[in-house]
């Protein structure tokens, strides 16, 4: 037998348990100013509310409102690892203090035109993190929503290429601390190249990071080699620069779970980390402190990032020019035996 749907509890129920007018539950559970609701007559109401379990209906609180409160975050094909997943939480959180709900969907436009998803989803807002087309922001902004794009870069790219409404965010300081700190101890550096396209929006500008400080310093090139997540594969890469003349000993790797395949290449091939070789990943997994040996990282602050990402929409909805400077993200050494 189907079991039968549970009917939806409505402001009229919750004036019949309270004894009271709908007019005044509205007042109650909006928080309607200048209403002079007796403190008595406001308890009962949401007594009785949280007796029958009510909530507002959404579609009301839109209407109410003149708008929704979803912001709509389309994410690019990344695979959602520790770093992607940190700033999708701290950000769901950061709109929340807003009063706004974040709705991550995957950027599907090869399969779905992106107009379908967002005006089926109606959202106040839109954070892209990746391009979107003039004709397609210029739609969504006819509609009344506000688009805010995050992209990540170099610096060089940020003053040549950004357009309105967005964010860039530089990655090339990632490469450089990673280098800037090898450099001390090391000749000649080599950087661990992911072998998945996804993320070379990360990896090309860290990349760009290491050949400026290299230049700077007057070292050599770094070596790059795509290093699979494969202890095999990995120390071949690692014979590999080691083979070279002179040979690379500093590794700056795309991030910690390629410095942790790395460390699996170099134990396979009996090296001691970080005599024979070092290396430094970036964003501070759980599991670097806990690798063999503890790993050297570059540490991001994705509360500040998500800050950045979340005040510009709300900027932008209360109709004022979103920041124009790079996002501010503090990065740090966290500084263990891998280097």
């Amino acid at each position: 037998m189907r079991a039968s749907r549970r009917r939806r509890i409505t402001s009229a129920d919750v004036a019949h348990e309270a004894g009271v007018s709908r007019a005044t539950v509205s007042y109650v559970l909006n928080d309607t100013p200048h209403q002079t609701i007796p403190e008595a007559t406001r308890l009962r109401v949401l007594g009785a509310a949280a007796r029958l379990g009510y909530t507002p209906s959404a579609a009301a609180t839109a209407l109410r409102r003149g708008r929704s409160d979803v912001v709509l975050g389309l994410l690019p094909d990344w695979p959602v690892g520790y770093a992607v997943g940190r700033v999708l939480q701290e950000v769901t959180t950061a709109f929340a203090r807003h009063q706004l709900t974040f709705v991550v969907h995957p950027d599907s436009r090869s399969t779905r035109p992106l107009t379908e998803i967002w005006k089926t989803i109606t959202p106040v807002a839109v954070l892209a993190f990746d391009v979107i087309s003039a004709e397609d922001a210029a739609a969504m902004r006819a509609a009344g929503v506000e688009v805010v794009v995050a992209l990540h870069a170099s610096t060089d790219q940020q003053a040549a290429e950004r357009q309105s409404g967005e964010l860039l965010q530089p990655e090339n300081p990632v490469g450089a601390l990673q280098a800037r700190h090898l450099a001390g101890s090391h000749r000649r550096l080599g950087f661990a190249y992911p072998d998945d396209h996804r993320v070379a929006v990360f990896a090309d500008p860290r990349l760009q990071g290491v050949r400026e400080v290299c230049a700077e310093l007057g070292l050599p090139e770094p070596d790059v080699r795509t290093v699979p997540l494969r202890p095999d594969g990995a120390a071949a890469a690692v014979g590999s620069w080691l083979a070279a003349e002179p040979p690379v000993t500093g590794i700056c790797a795309f991030n910690d779970e390629l410095a942790m395949a790395v460390l699996a290449g170099a134990r396979r091939l009996g090296l001691h980390v970080p005599d024979d070789i070092a290396v430094v990943g970036v964003d501070d997994v759980p599991a670097a402190a806990v690798a063999d040996p503890p790993l050297t990282t570059v540490v991001q602050d994705f509360t500040a990032i998500a800050e950045h990402h979340v005040g510009s929409v709300v900027a932008a909805l209360a109709g004022q020019a979103i920041p124009g400077a790079p996002i501010k993200s503090e990065y740090r050494l966290e500084i263990r035996e891998s280097s």
